[in-house]
């Protein structure tokens, strides 16, 4: 069917036909780069603020437990923006994708704007919280009392991200990052360190320039929904609230934030069992963290295309092929981890000195490395399955595996391996202890995390009880005939374009 002169053509890639490899590698290499160019802003704020003090990179590293909680409660709502949006498009109902979009856009901004609100009346109490002192509290107002003025902004732009990314657009996606990331990087040494007229502002220069960087992305979001033409469409009607809507993204969007603050809780707890061995092994640690980030990053995309991928085929009603997409980019992620996770296992010293010269380092991250990187190909692809999880709308399994993989197969071995300890069990009148292995004990907790994950991971995604999808009963107010007055994009051209 050919689009109308009133409704152009939605650049997007249709999962529902075609080959599935090339199709959602389309969809994935997007969203890759946009995850590894995130990663390059975040450091080049740290490389920027530690150019002022210790006490300045102190106070923006206390910061990212409180960050990450803000994220994550913007990536609930987002996950199910995608489920929502990729699922309707998949059906063919274009104009309640475009409602979907819109009440996401007003639930975002409510959430974000009470947690701002409530974040700078207890800022101050919120950092003696989290142990900020000294001339590290003062750091850390200055750069907080900024980044909660920017909350608005970085929930509507990851709101953006995902309407787009939904839909099957996961380039103009792309640029939306680029933008963001590279406006925060070109203004971080003007603002933070004072370049030219500017004053030199410290932390609050960082996060003035996160505040500017996300409202010209959140400006570019705008006119690109308004548009129409980029996957799908922000109509000014549809910004009413939709009581039935609203509801829908919360139930299947607050699994997905409870998973992100469950996964940010364990980090820390497993960074402070690590720290309990001394300096060198969380060097090492820390190191070893980051190229294991770079895995995550990979993974983490194509799990999110992959949610386009069984969205759209689920709203089609062809959950087969959507159990395909998912089979192929899970296959395909944990090739692509293990080649490179075979490169760090054959050359594990000369990776660790990329980071850093003491051989005393080098030696316990080459452990890390040779017990580590064998598995990371296994945890990518519980990572890919979560997001076919999330694609169809069951964040509930993607949370449970988050927290098994996490707080019961990661952490508990951990203590069960690393540490030596005895308790004795009163009714039963046994003795249990730790294995006191020490520091390997924590490497070998994270292998055996991942395996245990993935193969419950596999066991469910095969029982085959995300097949149903979470459209069908949706309720939005509206006949068939309202919901499908627009037709639907490519059905005349399967490939459809994206370029």
């Amino acid at each position: 069917m050919a689009e109308t002169d009133s409704q152009p053509e939605r650049k997007r890639v249709d999962m529902t036909t075609g080959a599935i490899p090339p199709k959602l590698a389309r969809l994935a290499w997007p969203l890759v780069l946009g995850n590894l160019l995130q990663t390059v802003y975040n450091l080049a704020d740290m490389f920027w603020v530690g150019r002022v003090s210790s006490d300045a990179v102190a106070a923006v590293s206390l910061m990212f437990p409180l960050s990450w909680l803000f994220v994550s409660t913007a990536i609930g709502i987002t996950a199910a923006t995608i489920a929502l949006v990729s699922q309707h498009v998949g059906s063919g109902n274009d104009r309640m994708a475009d409602r979907v979009v819109a009440q996401t856009i007003l639930l975002t901004l409510a959430v974000s704007g009470v947690l701002a609100a409530v974040g700078l009346v207890f800022r101050r109490p919120l950092l003696e919280l989290i142990g900020a002192r000294g001339p590290v509290f003062a750091e850390a107002l200055a750069y907080i009392e900024v980044i909660f003025l920017a909350l608005p902004l970085t929930f509507l732009f990851f709101a953006f991200r995902s309407s787009l990314q939904g839909a099957g657009d996961t380039k103009t996606a792309m640029w939306l990052v680029v933008v963001s990331a590279g406006v925060n990087v070109v203004l971080d040494p003007f603002l933070i360190l004072g370049w030219g007229p500017f004053p030199a502002w410290g932390t609050r220069g960082a996060g003035v320039a996160t505040f500017l960087s996300r409202g010209m992305a959140a400006a570019a979001g705008i006119y690109i929904l308004l548009d129409g033409s980029f996957g799908v469409r922000l109509r000014l009607e549809d910004l009413a609230p939709n009581v039935d809507v609203l509801r829908r993204l919360v139930d299947v969007g607050y699994p997905s934030t409870i998973d992100g603050w469950a996964r940010s809780f364990a980090s820390v707890a497993m960074a402070g069992l690590v720290a309990r061995f001394g300096a060198t092994p969380t060097a090492a640690y820390g190191i070893g963290v980051r190229l294991m980030s770079v895995t995550w990053a990979v993974a983490g995309a194509v799990g999110n295309a992959t949610a386009t991928g069984v969205g759209q085929n689920l709203g089609a009603e062809t959950p087969e092929r959507a159990a395909a997409v998912a089979r192929t980019a899970t296959a395909g992620t944990m090739v692509l981890i293990g080649a490179v996770a075979a490169v760090l296992i054959a050359f594990p010293a000369q990776a660790m000195r990329l980071f850093v010269a003491d051989p005393d380092v080098i030696a316990e991250g080459v452990v890390f490395l040779r017990i580590m990187a064998p598995f990371w190909t296994l945890f990518a692809g519980v990572m890919v399955v979560q997001g076919a999880f999330r694609g169809a709308g069951n964040t509930r399994e993607a949370m449970v595996l988050s927290f098994l993989s996490q707080w019961i197969f990661r952490v508990p071995v951990a203590l069960v391996l690393a540490f030596a300890w005895t308790v004795t069990v009163p009714v039963l009148g046994l003795e249990i202890g730790g294995l006191d292995w020490g520091i390997e004990g924590i490497w070998w907790a994270y292998s055996f995390g991942m395996v245990a994950s993935f193969v419950v991971a596999v066991a469910w995604f095969r029982l085959g009880t995300w097949r149903e999808g979470v459209i069908d009963d949706e309720g939005d107010g509206s006949d068939e005939a309202a919901t499908r007055d627009e037709p639907a994009t490519g059905e005349s051209d399967p490939e459809l374009t994206d370029d």
